[in-house]
């Protein structure tokens, strides 16, 4: 057997999120589905982490044990082949035994599509906010993420959670037409942190609530509980990256919205 690092692209629309779930459909299921019936003897599968159910992935990162000596377009080609349309391998190599597309993540990188119209074409994969946004208040607000904070009251925590503080490398967010974008590097991330903190931003962008309120929330960490909950349809996994991989430094829409 060889383990091979790939990376795949999927719309999350019709799956419970990555991690299999018994009686759910997930990413990781129809990719465990795909590689058996393409492959005489298929081992572990492994993501770089979960998403939530609606989360889409530019670039999910997993690790596949296949036998030895599979050409990188045949591993390619065979998975798609079997795959549902909104999922799809783009890349795949060869890595050593043991490479652990978790374990060995050195950062993770989240966009969020926030639209400032009605579309009738990207309704999956953007937030449509009615209200009037002033980024400049959001983008105050967001100044004191970077570093290492609590993020417990951004985070819906689970048994499975340890440490709730993640190093947070930055926190950007920007105007591409009529999309707002905001991006997310970390370390790590906690169970709906992205939609959460995006969630917060967006109503301190409204004016519905103070630009202070984010730093108090990372300064209370568990004793305060943030709901302002953004939809999964405008979150997308943009990019994992390991030990000698950096960010790309571009931000750019994930799915465009035509300007008028």
């Amino acid at each position: 057997m060889q383990r091979y690092r790939i990376s795949l692209e999927y719309d999350g629309t019709r799956y419970a999120g990555w991690q299999v779930q018994q009686n759910a459909k997930s990413v990781q299921g129809a990719l465990i589905t795909a590689a058996r019936a393409a492959f005489d003897d298929v081992g572990q599968v492994m993501g770089s982490g979960r998403t939530d159910a609606g989360v889409h992935a530019l670039e999910q990162v997993a690790h596949i044990d296949l036998p030895a000596g599979l050409p990188a377009r045949t591993i390619i080609h065979r998975l798609n082949d079997n795959l549902p349309a909104d999922v799809n391998v783009r890349s795949a190599a060869a890595v050593d035994a043991r490479f652990h597309a978790r374990h060995d993540a050195k950062g993770r990188s989240y966009i969020y599509q926030i639209a400032t119209r009605r579309t009738a074409f990207a309704k999956p994969f953007v937030w449509w906010i009615k209200d009037e946004i002033d980024v400049g208040r959001m983008r105050r607000a967001a100044v004191t993420a970077t570093g290492m904070h609590d993020y417990a009251a951004f985070a819906d925590l689970d048994t499975e959670e340890g440490s709730t503080k993640v190093l947070v490398e930055s926190l950007e967010i920007a105007v591409a037409g009529e999309l707002i974008l905001v991006r997310m590097r970390a370390s790590h991330f906690l169970r709906k942190m992205v939609r959460r903190v995006v969630g917060t931003l967006v109503e301190i962008g409204r004016g519905s609530q103070p630009p202070a309120l984010f730093n108090e929330a990372l300064e209370a960490g568990p004793d305060l509980q943030i709901r302002f909950t953004a939809p999964p349809s405008g979150l997308f996994l943009d990019q994992v990256i390991y030990p000698g991989e950096s960010y790309r430094p571009d931000l750019r829409p994930a799915i465009a919205i035509r300007d008028r």
